[in-house]
């Protein structure tokens, strides 16, 4: 078969195609993947509406996993075979620049995702090369992209190991000491889900989830296990509390003395800055919702309070090694992230499930080469 179907985006278009395309060439570095699984993440349409995609048209997904059929010779020299299973990285590198070698990937002047966005205002010659992604088929990618999948790790879940290092690192810069109380907002997306699978691991005493749906934190809330976890419903709280900062003083109410730190994933709204003010003196805020509303307080109410506000857009690859590691050792169990799974067919109606979420539903993928998995 020489051609392959795929979901694409093109300049001038919010819409997403779906299109019957050639499957790639191979240079000398790159390998083919038979795509079995590509995670879903509807902040890629947010992105594509504000222009952040610098190569259009292209394959949309960041996040793929499945098996190699073909390698080229730079490749195959560095020990890729066909027959190998992985899951793909997204981040486009220089590899060589001073936060390349610092575990600092995301600063790269590089720095880009396949199938996905652009960052950086330099010439990006990898993007060019590799912008296509992983909702097709087949994926074309450079070998120093490729993670082995652990043999207990189905491609479901490597199709969303980002989101999980994403996670990984957002709680990192958080910098919490055992026994610390961590709220989480946007608990009920795909972030909020990952960090409270990952919690146990950094000694956190408590958690407080904040999310729109009442039913769907109820929902989430059982993935913490026996961890103490509070939640917090938007829908409850009172009308006026966007203006009135309703959900800080609710917040207040569990927390007298104050969060140790937020991880906020809000895309929009009051939500993220209603948080940052119920931490406590010295505690850290933790931004990777791409949130657009300006900050309510001035400078002088972090200098008082000795906040922290770190902003990450992504993990970097050493947070990937280390949920891998996790995984294939059986300390994280997050195969129950996956909610559900749809044909490559019905990825516009994924998407506009993930965007209304009307129903719990942590993490979603597509299975483009074979019949996927009953939903859960």
């Amino acid at each position: 078969m020489s051609t392959m179907q795929a979901v694409t985006a093109h300049a001038g278009s919010a819409e997403i195609h779906l299109e019957t395309l050639p499957i790639p060439e191979l240079g000398a570095q790159d390998v083919l993947v038979r795509v079995a699984a590509a995670g879903l993440a509807p902040g890629m349409l947010t992105l594509l509406s504000r222009g952040a995609f610098r190569h259009l048209p292209t394959v949309l997904g960041h996040e793929a996993a499945g098996t190699i059929t073909t390698v080229g010779s730079e490749a195959q020299a560095n020990g890729w075979a066909p027959g190998q299973r992985i899951r793909v990285h997204p981040q486009l590198n220089c590899r060589t620049c001073a936060a390349c070698t610092t575990d600092r990937d995301m600063l790269c002047a590089q720095q880009a995702m396949i199938g996905h966005a652009a960052f950086g205002p330099a010439p990006m010659p990898l993007y060019e090369r590799y912008h296509d992604g992983g909702l097709a088929e087949y994926i074309r990618v450079p070998h120093w992209l490729l993670d082995p999948l652990p043999d207990n790790v189905s491609f479901d879940l490597g199709a969303k190991v980002h989101d999980l290092a994403n996670a990984l690192r957002a709680l990192k810069l958080a910098a919490l000491r055992p026994g610390s109380t961590l709220v989480v907002t946007a608990a009920t997306g795909t972030m909020g889900t990952a960090t409270i699978k990952l919690a146990p691991y950094f000694g956190i005493a408590r958690l407080i989830l904040v999310g729109r749906s009442r039913a769907r934190l109820d929902a989430v809330s059982r993935l913490a296990g026996a961890l103490p976890t509070d939640t917090v419903a938007l829908e409850e709280l009172d009308t006026d509390w966007t203006t009135e900062s309703g959900l800080t003083t609710r917040l207040r109410h569990l927390l007298p003395q104050g969060a140790d730190a937020v991880l906020d994933y809000t895309p929009d709204g009051p939500t993220t800055w209603q948080a940052t003010a119920a931490l406590a003196p010295g505690a850290t805020m933790v931004h990777m919702g791409g949130n657009p509303t300006p900050c309510p307080f001035p400078a002088l109410t972090l200098m008082t309070n000795c906040w922290r506000l770190v902003g990450t857009r992504s993990c970097t690859r050493s947070d990937v090694h280390e949920v891998l590691r996790l995984m294939e050792t059986g300390l994280l169990q997050a195969e129950n992230l996956i909610t559900h799974r749809y044909p490559l067919t019905e990825v516009r109606s994924a998407l506009h499930m993930l965007q209304t979420r009307t129903e719990p539903m942590w993490m979603a993928v597509i299975n483009p080469s074979e019949a996927p998995q009953q939903r859960s």
